[in-house]
Formats: structure tokens, sequence, C-alpha cells
């Protein structure tokens, strides 16, 4: 049996993100696929996506609800959530 080359993944984005790049949206990306590589994708849609989520930029990440590091890898049907970072007082 052979495994699929791509998974599905649902994408989020809030706050400033959000008003200018949607709400959310599906993707397919390459099985293996980290949350890093899945920004680096992300930037080469369009030049807002490029600006919102260049290198550098702080922009936190959550997969499945759960905040995570760049290093995480996407599974089949995987929420990632793309976000500024929010401060409290």
């Amino acid at each position: 049996m052979n495994r699929p080359a791509s998974i599905q993944v649902q994408l989020r984005f809030f706050a400033a993100l959000r008003e200018r790049l949607g709400a959310a949206e599906t993707l397919q990306v390459p099985v293996g696929t980290t949350v890093a590589q899945l920004r680096e994708l992300l930037q080469r849609r369009s030049a807002d996506h490029a600006e919102l989520l260049a290198p550098g930029r702080a922009v936190r990440s959550a997969l499945n609800q759960q905040l995570c590091k760049e290093d995480a890898v996407l599974s089949e049907g995987a929420e990632v959530a793309f976000f500024p970072p929010v401060t409290g007082g």
C-alpha cells in the first residue's frame, strides 16, 4: 500500500493576520512538512503573506490548538493557527 504524497491541513489566521489573509483555508502540503516549512510555503503566495509571515516577524503558531515550535511536523487533518503574540495587563 502506497503512502500519500501529500496531506490536507486546515489553516487559521487571527488578529491582524486574519484581516489581511482571511480567516481560514484548507491546503495540501507534502507529507513530513513542518510548521516552519508551511510558513515558508505561505510566504510565496502573495505580498501580504510574505510581509506578515516573514522570517523574524513575531508570529506564534499552534498545532491542533496547542502552542508549538516551528519544527512540529504536520499530520493529515491538522489545524495550524498563526497569530501575533498576545500581551496582557
